[in-house]
């Protein structure tokens, strides 16, 4: 996916508990031909969580025959990028030569370090009849001794990854470690990522070991501290606090966060770097074609004016 800077809605929750630092109304961008995500982060108000430092709800869409997301070759520095979907079907090709085809509970963590390009599509077989798709794309800031990394690109499949379940908790650990259970996915730095799917009534606790950590109310209703949050929120808490979250009705949760980095970064498009001169170097080596080339693409994004 891509960013460029909007205006920030007004929150919309006048209460909070003791250990929340801010509530964050998603805003709604339109990428095209329909296709709407609620966009998180970054924020004028807090541009990362732990490494966080993009966060986009797609969906949930529906997609006649014939048609599909269509998001054309674009570059990323300094990132990684994590597509996680509850629903639907993309087809990731990048300059590396990956390319796979992501299904609901995977975990994709592409690292762009000093340079990848990329292309999300509805493969040819879901095209075919109507399909849906939902799910969460997210940005990773790198720490500033990794951001020239090599490219890479890491896959598991939802069955690779733990699962908690208990109580009327569906917990599935995408990165990182929680509920007891770690991923397998392999880090440049500290952070954690899960999706929980809760049964009204049931209830989890937020570790407080976290240094930064914030919960995505994706879809339901939870309580904390007497406080009622409704999706889509997103809800970050101070450092050290034992949160407990009850949902009120059936919810699903992305519970995300980790140690802060060096600093904040510079962000411009789809560039990420601690170092303002590599943006702008970044924008050159897109014009120029210096970026690697996607195998099986013709099309890309431009550079925007």
């Amino acid at each position: 996916m891509s960013w460029m800077p909007s205006t920030d809605p007004v929150l919309g929750d006048p209460r909070s508990c003791d250990a929340l630092e801010l509530v964050i109304v998603p805003r709604v961008r339109d990428l095209g031909d329909g296709f709407a995500v609620r966009r998180a982060l970054p924020h004028g108000k807090r541009q990362m969580v732990g490494p966080f430092i993009f966060f986009d709800q797609m969906g949930p869409v529906q997609f006649l025959p014939g048609q599909g997301l269509d998001v054309r070759p674009h570059p990323h520095i300094g990132l990684a990028t994590v597509t996680y979907l509850f629903d639907g079907r993309i087809m990731h090709r990048d300059s590396e030569g990956n390319a796979l085809e992501i299904t609901p509970g995977a975990m994709n963590l592409m690292t762009a370090g000093r340079g990848i390009a990329h292309s999300e599509r509805s493969p040819a077989e879901a095209r075919t009849g109507t399909q849906t798709m939902a799910g969460i794309q997210s940005w990773i800031a790198l720490p500033q001794a990794l951001e020239e990394v090599a490219p890479s690109f890491q896959h598991f499949a939802a069955a690779d990854l733990p699962v908690v379940e208990d109580c009327g908790v569906t917990a599935r650990v995408i990165a990182g470690s929680a509920f007891g259970a770690r991923s397998p996915v392999t880090m440049a730095s500290d952070w954690l990522y899960a999706e929980v799917l809760l049964d009204a009534a049931a209830q989890i606790p937020l570790d407080p070991d976290t240094e930064e950590r914030a919960v995505y109310v994706a879809d339901g209703e939870v309580e904390i501290a007497g406080d009622r949050f409704e999706g889509p929120r997103l809800l970050i808490f101070r450092p050290g606090d034992r949160i407990t979250i009850r949902a009120l009705r059936a919810s699903r949760l992305m519970l995300l966060g980790g140690t802060a980095l060096e600093g904040p970064r510079y962000i411009w498009w789809n560039f990420v770097s601690s170092r303002k001169e590599r943006i702008q170097q970044a924008k050159e080596d897109w014009k120029t074609g210096r970026f690697g080339h996607v195998p099986d693409e013709s099309e890309f994004i431009p550079l925007p004016e």
